[in-house]
C-alpha cells in the first residue's frame, strides 16, 4: 500500500520515468514472446530459436539498467532524517523502491502480452497475413502458459532484484585507524607524536601528580573551568588544553598512555550541551568515493572482446543474407560493451584531470572538478552509450544493401537498447544535477555569474565528446573489420 501511495502522489517527471520503465519492459517482453513463437513455429531449428532468445539479453539488460537508474532518482524513496523513527528505515525504503519498480515492469509485461495476443489474432479472430509475422507469433498454435508466464515475469523480477541490490542498506564506513604507535627515546613506549624524554616516566612523583590532577579536575564543575578560562588568552588555552574537538570540546592528548607530568588528562568542555543526534541512516543513492581502478580492467575486457570477435568473425566469415551473426560474435560484442562500461568512470575522471592541466583558469578548473566528482555517477552510463554507438556503427556497416535482412523485430530491439541507454544517461545527468544543486546555489551566492556555470557545462560536454567520440569510432572500426569482408 505504501508503494501505491508513493506512486500515486509522485511528481509528473517521476511518472514519466516510470512510464519509460513500463515501455522498456513491454518491448522486452514482446521480443521474448516472439522468440517463443519462433521456437513453436520451427521445432526443427532449435539453434536459431536459441540465438533469437540470446539476442533478447541486450534489450533485457538495457531495461533493467534503466529501471535501476529511475529508482535511484526517485525522491519518494530517498532516505531522510527522522524516517527511521516511524519505521521507514533504509531497508523499508529499499523494499518500497523494489516494489514500485516491479509494479511498473509488470504493467509493461501485461501490455506486451495483450499486444502479442492481439497481433496473432487471439483477441480479434483475424490472423496476420504476413508469413514472417505468422512465424514469429506462432499463429494457429497453442501457447504454453508456464513458458509465457516465465518470460513475462523475467523483466519485473530482474529489475526488482537489481534495484534491491543497488539500494540495499550499507554499513557506514569504519572510522580511520588511529595513528601508529612508536617507541620513544630509550624504549619509552607511547604515541610517536608525543614522545617522552629520558626518565620522564620513572621520575619521582610524576604518576602521583597526574592522578591528583585528574581527581581535582573531575571535582571542578565544567562551568567553573569554562568561566575561569575566560581570562586566559585563546592561544594560551589552546596550547594548554589541546585542540578543539567535535561539538566544541577542547581535548588534550588523553589517549596518550603516558602523558607528561602535570598534564590534565580529562576533556575540557566549553559547552556542556551536547549536539543534537545526527541521522546515521546511510544514503544509498549517493555513489561511493571515486574508484578509478576499474579502468585497466575495462581496457583489458575491451581488448578481449575485440580479440574474440575478430577470431570468430574470421573463422565464420561474414553473415549470409537472412541470418544473424554467430554466437562468438555476440560474445565478443558483449565483452566489448562490458569493457566500455567498466572503463567509462575512469575515462570520465581522466577527462576531468586533463581539463585542469596546464595552469587552468576558473572555468576549466570548475568543469574538471565537476567531472571528477561525477565520474562514478555519469561515467558508467556514458560508457554504455559509447558501446551502443559503436554497435550501431557496426550494424550499419554489416547490415547494408547486400547484407542480412534487418527485420521489424531487429529494429524494435535496436530501438529498445538505444532508447534505454540514452534515457539512462539523461536520468543520471538529472541525478547529478540534483546532487550538486547546493554547490551551485553556493556559487551563485558568492557572486559567480550564471553564464560561467553554463559555460562550464558546455566545456564538460565538449571535453567528453572529444574523448569518447574518437574512442567510439576506433572501437567500431575494429569491431566491424572481421565482419566486413
Amino acid at each position: 500500500m505504501l508503494a501505491l501511495r508513493l506512486t500515486r502522489t509522485a511528481h509528473l517527471a517521476v511518472h514519466l520515468r516510470r512510464l519509460l520503465v513500463a515501455v522498456a519492459s513491454a518491448g522486452t517482453g514482446f521480443l521474448l514472446l516472439c522468440a517463443l513463437g519462433h521456437a513453436l513455429s520451427h521445432p526443427d531449428a532449435p539453434g536459431s530459436s536459441a540465438l533469437r532468445l540470446a539476442w533478447c539479453a541486450a534489450p533485457l539488460a538495457a531495461a533493467v539498467y534503466l529501471a535501476v537508474a529511475v529508482a535511484r532518482t526517485d525522491p519518494g524513496t530517498r532516505p531522510r532524517s527522522g524516517l527511521s523513527a516511524i519505521g521507514l528505515g533504509p531497508a523499508r525504503l529499499m523494499a518500497v523502491s523494489a516494489t514500485t519498480t516491479a509494479l511498473s515492469a509488470a504493467l509493461g509485461s501485461v501490455a506486451a502480452l495483450l499486444a502479442f495476443l492481439y497481433l496473432r489474432g487471439s483477441l480479434t479472430g483475424r490472423p496476420p497475413s504476413d508469413r514472417v509475422a505468422a512465424d514469429a507469433l506462432a499463429v494457429g498454435q497453442s501457447l504454453p502458459a508456464p513458458a509465457v508466464l516465465t518470460l513475462l515475469v523475467l523483466a519485473p523480477a530482474l529489475a526488482s532484484a537489481a534495484v534491491a541490490h543497488t539500494l540495499r542498506p550499507r554499513d557506514p564506513r569504519p572510522a580511520a585507524a588511529p595513528a601508529p604507535r612508536g617507541y620513544g627515546r630509550f624504549g619509552a613506549y607511547g604515541w610517536g607524536k608525543a614522545r617522552e624524554t629520558f626518565g620522564a616516566y620513572g621520575r619521582y612523583g610524576s604518576r602521583t601528580a597526574v592522578a591528583a590532577g585528574s581527581r581535582a579536575a573531575a571535582a571542578v564543575p565544567a562551568g567553573s573551568r569554562a568561566a575561569g578560562a575566560m581570562g586566559v588568552p585563546p592561544l594560551e588555552r589552546s596550547r594548554e588544553w589541546g585542540r578543539v574537538g567535535a561539538g566544541g570540546a577542547l581535548q588534550t592528548q588523553a589517549s596518550d598512555p603516558h602523558p607528561p607530568a602535570g598534564t590534565d588528562v580529562t576533556t575540557q568542555t566549553l559547552d556542556a550541551t551536547p549536539p543534537p543526534p545526527a541521522d546515521t541512516s546511510p544514503d544509498t543513492t549517493t555513489p561511493r568515493p571515486q574508484n578509478t581502478t576499474a579502468l585497466p580492467w575495462g581496457i583489458a575486457i575491451l581488448t578481449a572482446g575485440l580479440t574474440v570477435e575478430t577470431y570468430t568473425g574470421n573463422a565464420a566469415g561474414a553473415p549470409t543474407p537472412g541470418t544473424a551473426p554467430s554466437a562468438g560474435v555476440l560474445i565478443g560484442w558483449a565483452l566489448t560493451a562490458l569493457g566500455l562500461a567498466l572503463a567509462g568512470p575512469g575515462l570520465t575522471h581522466l577527462c576531468g584531470r586533463l581539463l585542469q592541466a596546464a595552469r587552468p583558469g576558473a572555468l576549466r578548473l570548475l568543469a574538471g572538478r565537476v567531472l571528477m566528482e561525477e565520474s562514478q555517477r555519469v561515467g558508467r552510463p556514458l560508457g554504455v552509450v559509447a558501446a551502443v554507438a559503436a554497435a550501431a556503427y557496426v550494424t550499419t556497416t554489416v547490415y547494408d544493401g547486400d547484407g542480412p535482412a534487418f527485420g521489424p523485430l531487429s529494429t524494435l530491439g535496436a530501438l529498445l537498447v538505444a532508447g534505454c541507454t540514452v534515457a539512462t544517461l539523461l536520468t543520471a545527468a538529472v541525478e547529478a544535477r540534483h546532487a550538486r544543486a547546493d554547490t551551485k546555489d553556493a556559487l551563485l551566492r558568492l557572486g559567480a555569474p550564471p553564464a560561467t556555470l553554463r559555460a562550464a557545462a558546455a566545456v564538460r560536454a565538449a571535453a567528453l565528446l572529444a574523448l569518447f567520440g574518437p574512442l567510439v569510432l576506433i572501437v567500431a572500426v575494429l569491431a566491424a573489420l572481421p565482419l566486413d569482408h
